[in-house]
């Protein structure tokens, strides 16, 4: 390295002081201006340069401002401002390596700037390099130790490192050195509290409870969070096996609030010494919790929940007395408090009976009836419509008759129109649910709630321009990129998740994707603000559940939805990359069947699609930038203002070179956090055999077989993995054969020489009245050859003619007609299948 620059004359120091307080104020021109000035008489200050670098980022010309940055550390590679802001630059676009190795290169030149040290320990943390992060915490405590957050950001690293002895250790150091704890009423006093709160968390999960009950109990009157306090002794006093006082513990939390269901198990572990009852045992609580519901008569919990341990006569007389006092007081969420147990078939047929005689009950006295008997009924026809639309016991006919009695009696109640709704859904009728649901948000238009599910209505029935209108009634329009902006800036996943799955059915998968990629994209980069703010805030045991919670947040059932859904667009444009083009995808360009053109037509069709695809590319860039010029937007990245999206359409994501590389930012995590899904291991099949990695391919086979081993796309699998190996015996190398051969054969087949039509039909033997096993064994069956199109389509409508009103449900209509399609039968046979399926579900939008 070339020796340090010389510092600047008084006159541009002061300059260079301004252009730092205007950067801090974000006051980019008037810092960029200042800079230049400097610049004018010192061309080659890195100092500047590198600062000049970091305003012009901050104005979204990014490449712009490596550049500078770079052309910085060639005239002062000594200065750790140059590597600082260089390591800022790689910070602001999300390459936290190149990051780090910009402030380790910094710190070599000033090693003591608390400054560095701190950004270097937040990627460190954000990066989860605890063993670099406990380094850094350990340096920035030798500079300050007079702060207490740096003592506790030591403690956080060790803890989340896994040395909980030294996190517990460097807490007491710190406790060691106060003479008095700090006044009542400070923010120092909160932070004191708090820490004693995480000190304790840290010896109970080191697995000495007693140690941590006497910690408790000695800062328990020094602690502010009072109710942690009590949970966390009720806890302990029960691991301990210290039943009447964990009793008393819980007694007392339940004080307190007498609804938490966690207290009421808590005392059921109590009542039980520890043991594991079944439902039959806990029926000797009854006793009990006939005292708890006594002591405390407004909670719901004591009467509810021992629904779900008593049997026979005693559960009668228990849930007649528990439903009929909420229809009484006419409580809408009745239903919702006991459909869990409808997984009891006994239960299940029981309750509808009490509801039924309740009913009689008031329709009997309905010339008597006052305000509050008219709203009992209400509200039981309403029950009733429920229980005949729930899965279990679903008749939307006797669903609609009970919901229209409910309207008729009360025709302005939102949540009557939304069950009914709900029913015409279930019945495969999305856009009378749709119009439906739409009536009832009119009713209440200030309701968040139903104006979202009357937007995720509309998303089902692919409505997507209809539902971003329905829910800009609650966005901040204003906001960068519309409602739109806004919802992905609030990172409304469920609003993505369903707009994505809408595009998909759509076939717009340029669209599709761009949702789908959306998702989570912020979550991780928000937590960074939180590893300054929690520790200055003294937050530490939420702050550590929130790192915890976001190194798994992709074993999130939301993250795994959407990331399954973006898998799938990217098969489909793998096997038929002219789908990224939304116009054949959709059956544009005359509305062609692609699959049936001529190779020269095939071209043709691409090129006038391509052709097409830039001239709305063109139109769409010059809409954008007519709408920038009309609103005078500022430069992105000053005054709030942000980069615009150049690609709304995501036609850049459909259109990618190579879809199956792609699709592993999805794939990866699903198949690293959510293994124990089957819908992950059986795409993570798709998407290698795709690719020809066959071991990859086989061992998803296996995961998939220990879920579930009779699933039907499981058996189809097999099948295509067995085809596929058959087919290429040449091209696998030794060692690959032989793990093959002692993974695949006698576990997913019995030999190398195995039958696979035999195979095929005796599981279609074995699965022949199950709908979706069924067609698992017809795909197959035709995948073998051994069935012809017309043969599979007289199956298909044989099952649905056989099972219509037992076995099969509209899911199952659904893929029949999928199935049909798939192997191209005549439109005639389709219409058989569809007429049959009419007889249940007449007003199924799909059977249209």
């Amino acid at each position: 390295m070339g020796s340090k620059q010389p510092p600047l004359a008084s006159k541009d120091a002061s300059l260079f002081r301004q252009v730092l307080k205007h950067y801090e104020t974000k006051q980019y021109k008037k810092g960029l201006k200042a800079a230049e000035q400097i610049l004018r008489k010192n061309p080659k200050h890195g100092e500047t340069l590198a600062m000049k670098g970091l305003i012009v980022n901050c104005l979204g010309r990014h490449d712009e401002a490596f550049a500078i940055a770079k052309e910085a550390l060639q005239h002062d590679m000594r200065s750790h401002v140059c590597w600082h802001v260089y390591g800022l630059l790689w910070r602001s676009v999300k390459n936290y390596d190149e990051a780090i190795k910009a402030y380790k290169f910094a710190l070599k030149i000033e090693p003591d700037s608390q400054q560095i040290l701190r950004d270097l320990a937040y990627l460190q943390i954000q990066m989860r390099d605890f063993t670099g992060y406990a380094e850094s915490r350990r340096m920035i405590l030798a500079g300050r130790p007079q702060v207490r957050a740096n003592w506790t950001g030591l403690a956080i690293a060790h803890h989340l490192g896994g040395n909980l002895a030294e996190a517990e250790n460097i807490l007491s150091k710190f406790e060691g050195t106060l003479k008095q704890p700090p006044p009542k009423g400070t923010h120092d006093y909160v932070e004191h509290s708090e820490a004693g709160l995480y000190k304790n968390s840290i010896i109970a999960e080191s697995g000495d409870i007693q140690r941590a009950l006497d910690h408790l109990e000695s800062i328990a009157k020094a602690t502010l969070d009072k109710l942690s306090i009590m949970e966390s002794r009720a806890k302990y006093l029960s691991q301990l096996e210290r039943w009447e006082e964990a009793e008393a513990a819980y007694n007392a939390l339940l004080e307190r609030n007498p609804d938490c269901r966690a207290y009421y198990a808590g005392l059921e572990k109590c009542w039980a010494k520890g043991e594991e009852l079944k439902d039959a045992e806990r029926a000797k609580f009854k006793e009990r919790y006939a005292e708890l519901a006594q002591k405390y008569p407004k909670a719901d919990s004591p009467k509810r929940v021992p629904l779900d341990f008593l049997e026979g006569k005693e559960f009668r007389a228990a849930a007649d007395e528990y439903i009929k006092s909420l229809l009484e007081r006419g409580v809408p969420s009745t239903f919702a408090n006991i459909r869990a147990l409808y997984a009891d078939p006994a239960k299940r047929t029981l309750i509808p009976e009490l509801v039924h005689k309740f009913l009689e009950s008031q329709e009997s006295a309905k010339s008597e009836t006052n305000g509050d008997s008219a709203k009992a009924l209400i509200w039981t026809l309403y029950f009733l419509a429920q229980h005949y639309d729930h899965f279990r016991t679903r008749d939307s006919k006797k669903a609609l008759e009970y919901i229209n009695r409910a309207i008729e009696a009360s025709p302005n109640k939102v949540e009557l129109h939304m069950t009914m709704a709900r029913i015409h859904k279930h019945m495969g009728d999305l856009q009378g649910a749709m119009e439906i649901m739409n009536k009832a948000r009119e009713l209440d238009l200030k309701d968040r709630f139903i104006n979202t599910k009357c937007a995720k209505y509309q998303l089902r029935n692919n409505c997507s321009e209809e539902a971003l209108r329905t829910m800009s009634l609650f966005t901040r329009n204003e906001a960068s990129g519309g409602p739109l902006g806004d919802l992905l800036e609030m990172q409304c996943v469920w609003f993505l998740t369903e707009d994505g799955e809408s595009y998909a059915r759509q076939k717009k998968y340029g669209l599709a994707l761009k949702r789908y990629h959306a998702i989570w994209k912020d979550w991780t980069e928000d937590q960074f603000d939180f590893h300054s703010f929690s520790l200055r805030k003294g937050q530490i045991r939420a702050y550590i559940d929130m790192i915890r919670w976001e190194t798994t947040l992709r074993s999130h059932p939301f993250f795994a939805r959407a990331a399954v859904g973006a898998v799938k667009v990217y098969l489909q444009l793998a096997d038929k990359p002219y789908l990224a083009h939304g116009s054949l995808a959709n059956g544009g360009v005359g509305a062609i069947d692609f699959d049936s053109l001529s190779i020269a037509d095939r071209k043709k069709a691409l090129k006038k699609a391509r052709r097409e695809a830039q001239k709305q590319q063109e139109k769409e860039v010059a809409e954008r930038a007519a709408r920038k010029d009309e609103k005078k937007i500022p430069p992105s990245g000053e005054d709030g203002a942000k980069k615009e999206d150049d690609d709304p359409q995501g036609n850049k994501l459909a259109q990618t070179a190579d879809p199956l590389l792609d699709v592993m930012r999805f794939l990866g995590p699903l198949l690293e956090f959510s293994p124990k899904r089957l819908e992950v291991q059986l795409v993570g099949f798709e998407v290698f055999l795709r690719k020809k990695k066959y071991l990859r391919a086989l061992s998803c086979l296996r995961a998939a077989a220990k879920l579930d081993p009779e699933d039907p796309t499981l058996h189809g699998q097999i099948i295509r993995y067995k085809k596929a190996v058959d087919s290429t015996p040449d091209l696998l190398p030794s060692e690959v054969k032989t793990i093959i051969d002692s993974e695949f054969y006698g576990v997913l087949l019995p030999s190398k020489d195995t039958d696979l039509v035999s195979i095929n039909n005796e599981y279609l033997t074995k699965h022949k009245d199950t709908p979706q096993h069924l067609r698992g064994a017809l795909r197959a069956k035709f995948a073998l050859g051994t069935v012809s199109p017309d043969e599979l389509a007289k199956e298909v409508i044989k099952s649905i003619t056989k099972g219509l009103n037992d076995t099969y449900e509209l899911k199952d209509v659904n893929e029949g007609l999928e199935l049909l399609k798939e192997v191209k039968v005549g439109e005639q046979a389709v219409e058989e299948f569809k007429k049959v399926a009419r007889r249940r579900w007449e007003t199924a939008n799909v059977l249209a």
